[in-house]
């Protein structure tokens, strides 16, 4: 049975939802809360529909006009939560835990694709839930690791066939004050799409502060009071209302691919990381705008995908460069997500070294990103901002772009970069597009946008910066006609690029040609 089929299969009543009281007084007098499904047509089996049907069926049905939150609504807490998983399939039960300080709440489910440029579509409604006391977040000592495992679900959702693979945004939403985002990733496990698109949850955990600590820093700023384990279970903090990031910096490029009406199913880092494996089991993996946090399973398997003559597409920079580990939190598996830094301090420094979580580039077991990405991370600066120079306009990917050669695209290179290191081992079939000038912390240096084919025919493109994902749209950028236009050009560059690599392995007809000498990159 497919996944498709097997979602038809599920059967139950929409959306059910079970109802948990948090304490005694919440529970006097409580009504079971009714789900509201928005009914999608009815749809054929999935046998007998492809992929790329069925999402462009997907996404001609209306989409919604209010999904989203306002910026200014967002940063109160009013209301907060998290799901106890990541991700879930047809059949799955996901729990909601859920903080306001509002007497009541509802929650609405949202898919998020191209709809006629709309970016979601309403999937299901709880109706009225009545609101818990939660007790405050328990900070654990001494890897200042925030934990809200003990509070008590407020509601649970049955994922049943209305719920059609992709990337969810929950919206939690209070009888009065601000809502926010709980982010969810329905998966088609069983279907061989073409694409398969990675939702990076790792990174976006790693930055979370909520709670008052995140990988980087304590609340204060502070580095020196970071987090050396995060958890999931707790929700994500202030400033997490955008979509791209909450989404694992894909939502733009989901909804490029899904306006394409291309095969195309969804899953996170931490399926990546459970089941390496299935990434194999496509003809074009996409990870979003940084995907930077990576364990070992995650790396091996996508190497492996690679090695099979799976195509893959960087669509930012500072890729695979932290090396993680997970362990099991209360609430379940691959919950805790463990960064050291230093070696020194890691408790598996001298037990098992290809775990020790440095970054990748760095002993023990140092295996620097760039024989994977092809482009080695250089460095960051806030309001670092430059344009990308195109210097291969004749490549492959830029037909019907109208893009020239030396062409500048203006503010495309952003904050954080990539770069083909002079005198640094790359791969050697390794073509670089666009090799751009610019200024970081005072040093000069280039960043640059390369591709690369291997002996198995897989192709590999890397942005080499943070600002493309931003930049495919249509949301959050200008709804230009010109096709001259950056934006366009982008984006039409990256339909290139992944409905060539939707087709199969793209170094057969496409091999990279290496100009590195002739660009005087290395020297």
């Amino acid at each position: 049975m497919t996944g498709l089929a097997a979602m038809a299969a599920a059967g139950g009543a929409l959306g059910r939802v079970l109802h948990v009281h948090g304490d005694d007084s919440a529970a006097g007098g409580a009504t079971q809360p009714t789900a509201r499904p928005t009914p999608p047509p009815r749809r054929l089996a999935a046998s007998r529909v492809d992929g790329g049907a069925f999402i462009r069926n997907e996404n001609a049905l209306t989409g919604s006009r209010d999904w989203t939150i306002p910026d200014g609504d967002a940063r109160p807490r009013g209301i907060e939560g998290f799901a106890d998983r990541v991700s879930a399939e047809a059949g799955d039960v996901v729990r909601l835990f859920v903080r306001t300080t509002a007497p009541t709440f509802r929650a609405v489910a949202y898919r998020t694709g191209f709809y006629a440029g709309l970016g979601a579509r309403r999937i299901w409604e709880s109706g009225i839930v009545r609101a818990a006391r939660q007790p405050e977040p328990v900070v654990q000592r001494p890897t200042r690791t925030v934990d809200c495992s003990g509070w008590s679900p407020s509601l649970a959702m049955t994922v049943d066939e209305h719920w059609p693979p992709g990337q969810y945004l929950i919206k939690l939403m209070p009888a009065s004050g601000s809502a926010s985002y709980v982010p969810l990733v329905i998966r088609d496990d069983q279907r061989r799409s073409d694409v398969l698109v990675i939702s990076d949850v790792t990174t976006a955990q790693a930055y979370n502060a909520w709670g008052g600590h995140s990988l980087y820093a304590d609340e204060s700023g502070d580095p020196s009071r970071r987090a050396t384990v995060v958890s999931f279970d707790r929700p994500y903090g202030n400033g997490w209302a955008q979509v791209g990031p909450i989404l694992g910096d894909t939502f733009e490029v989901a909804m490029l691919i899904e306006s394409l009406g291309l095969d195309v199913t969804y899953t996170t880092s931490i399926d990546q990381h459970r089941r390496p494996g299935l990434m194999g089991n496509h003809r074009v993996i996409v990870s979003g705008a940084h995907d930077e946090y990576y364990s070992l399973e995650m790396r091996n398997g996508l190497e492996a995908a690679r090695d099979r003559g799976v195509n893959i597409v960087f669509l930012g920079a500072n890729a695979v460069y932290r090396r993680i580990r997970f362990e099991d939190s209360r609430l379940g598996h691959a919950r805790r997500q463990i960064n050291y830094r230093s070696a020194a301090a890691d408790p598996l420094n001298g037990v098992d070294p290809r775990r020790v979580t440095t970054s990748w580039r760095q002993p023990p077991a140092a295996r620097p990103e760039r024989s994977l990405t092809g482009t080695y991370y250089e460095g960051n600066e806030s309001g670092l901002t430059a344009p990308m120079v195109i210097v291969d306009a004749t490549a492959w990917m830029f037909e019907g772009t109208n893009v020239t050669q030396g062409q500048q695209w203006p503010a495309t290179v952003r904050e954080e970069y990539d770069r083909v290191m002079p005198g640094a081992p790359t791969p050697p079939q390794i073509q670089v597009l666009a090799h751009s000038p610019l200024v970081c912390r005072g040093r000069r240096s280039f960043s640059d946008m390369a591709y690369y084919t291997t002996p198995s025919g897989a192709g590999v493109f890397n942005a080499g910066t943070l600002q493309f994902e931003q930049r495919l749209g249509p949301l959050g950028s200008p709804q230009v006609i010109d096709a001259k236009h950056p934006d366009q050009q982008i984006r039409k560059l990256i339909a290139n690029v992944i409905t060539e690599f939707s087709r199969g392995p793209a170094g057969r007809t496409h091999p990279a040609r290496p100009n590195l000498e002739r660009l005087h990159v290395v020297r």
